[in-house]
């Protein structure tokens, strides 16, 4: 699967168009379609990748997994060099990422 291929498939995941995403993302019109047979500009695959919330790797086919995991999902064990975090872990990693202290 291509770049374009990749993204026309994410789109509907998302409820949203191919000229939807492009004016969200101010890409010009009929930009995406081209990055077929044309590079894009990495600015303009960064802004596609956050509308994603994917990574540039996956959207160019680097890698096939796209996987995220959310911090208050209670059915997801954090480890560290095998070891699951304590609660307390846990918690200090959640503050830092919401930039707290």
């Amino acid at each position: 699967m291509n770049l374009a291929d990749r993204i026309k498939a994410l789109a509907p995941k998302y409820g949203i168009t191919i000229a939807e995403l492009e004016r969200k993302t101010e890409i010009s019109n009929g930009q995406i379609s081209k990055w077929n047979v044309r590079s894009p500009k990495t600015e303009n695959l960064e802004k596609v990748a956050n509308y994603f919330h994917v990574s540039l790797d996956y959207l160019t086919g680097n890698t096939s997994s796209n996987k995220t995991v959310d911090l208050d999902d209670e059915n997801v064990i954090f480890t560290y060099q095998g070891k699951p975090l304590s609660e307390e872990d846990t918690a200090l990693i959640k503050r830092l990422m919401n930039g707290k202290n």
